[in-house]
C-alpha cells in the first residue's frame, strides 16, 4: 500500500466516507503479511519509495505466484526477478498484461508508484553481449523505479574506438550504470570520461582466470577513476535501484 493511498483512506475515515471497521479490513495486512513460507513487507514502500520486489530464485512457481498475488491486490507495482520459464509463464498466465523481459528474466506488472522527481536520464553501457543479461536486469529495474533509462552496449575495451564514438550520450547521462565482465576495465575508462556517478557491475563473464566475476570485481574495486562505486557480481537489480535513488536525489 502506498503513502499516498493510506493518507486517502485515513482522510476517508476524518470525514465520514468511510467507517472505522472498513478502514480496519483495508490496513489488516500492514505492516506484513504472514504466508507462512513469507512475509510480504506492505510498508517497503513507505520506507524505501518502491514495493517488495521477489528474488525468484530457489523458490519454487507456487511461492513465487502466492507473493505476487498479495503484493499487486495490494495494488503495488510488482518486480520480479531472476525467473526461469515456468515462473514467467505462471505469472503472465495470470496476470496477462505483464510486461517479460526473458533476457533480464524480469517480469513487471504495472501498479501504484509514488511519484519521484528525477533528473536527466540513467545510461546503461555494457562491455559486451554476453553482459548483456546483467545489463537488462538494470534497466529494467530502473525502468519500473520511474526513471528514463537509455543503453549503450557492446562497447568493452577490446575496441575502444566503439566507446569513444559515443562520448556525447556518456556526457548527457546523469547515472551511469556500466556492466562489464573478463578484467572488468570498462567502468575505469568510463569514470575516466565523465562527471556523473557511476555504478560498476561485475558480471560472471570470462575464462577460468576470472574465477565467475571474481577478477572483474577486484579490478573494479581497485579502480583508478576517482568516485567509481562497484555492487555485488551479475547484480544489475542493485545498480539499477542506487542509480534510481541517486536520480532522485539529484532533482531535489
Amino acid at each position: 500500500m502506498t503513502p499516498e493511498r493510506i493518507r486517502a483512506l485515513l482522510e476517508a475515515v476524518a470525514q465520514g466516507q468511510t467507517d472505522v471497521d472498513e478502514a480496519f479490513a483495508n490496513l489488516a495486512h500492514l505492516p506484513f503479511e504472514e504466508l507462512g513460507f513469507a512475509r510480504i513487507d506492505h510498508h517497503r514502500t513507505m520506507r524505501q519509495g518502491f514495493p517488495e520486489v521477489i528474488f525468484c530464485e530457489g523458490k519454487t512457481v507456487e511461492q513465487v505466484v502466492a507473493i505476487a498475488d498479495r503484493i499487486v491486490s495490494s495494488g503495488a507495482a510488482l518486480l520480479a526477478t531472476r525467473t526461469n520459464a515456468e515462473m514467467r509463464d505462471a505469472l503472465v498466465a495470470k496476470y496477462p498484461e505483464a510486461n517479460v523481459n526473458a533476457l533480464a528474466r524480469t517480469v513487471v506488472v504495472a501498479g501504484e508508484i509514488p511519484a519521484a522527481e528525477t533528473i536527466g536520464k540513467i545510461l546503461v553501457v555494457s562491455a559486451g553481449t554476453s553482459d548483456l543479461p546483467v545489463a537488462e536486469e538494470a534497466v529494467e529495474t530502473a525502468r519500473v523505479m520511474g526513471n528514463e533509462v537509455e543503453t549503450l552496449y557492446d562497447v568493452g575495451v577490446a575496441g575502444i574506438h566503439r566507446l569513444l564514438a559515443c562520448r556525447e550520450r556518456l556526457s548527457d547521462a546523469s547515472v551511469i550504470i556500466v556492466v562489464a565482465g573478463m578484467e572488468g576495465a570498462l567502468p575505469s575508462v568510463v569514470g575516466g570520461l565523465v562527471n556523473v556517478p557511476l555504478i560498476a557491475v561485475p558480471t560472471s563473464v570470462g575464462y577460468g582466470a576470472s574465477f565467475k566475476g571474481l577478477a572483474a570485481l577486484l579490478g573494479m574495486l581497485n579502480s583508478c577513476a576517482s568516485g567509481v562505486t562497484v555492487v555485488n557480481i551479475d547484480n544489475g537489480f542493485g545498480a539499477g535501484v542506487a542509480a534510481s535513488k541517486i536520480n532522485r536525489l539529484r532533482a531535489g
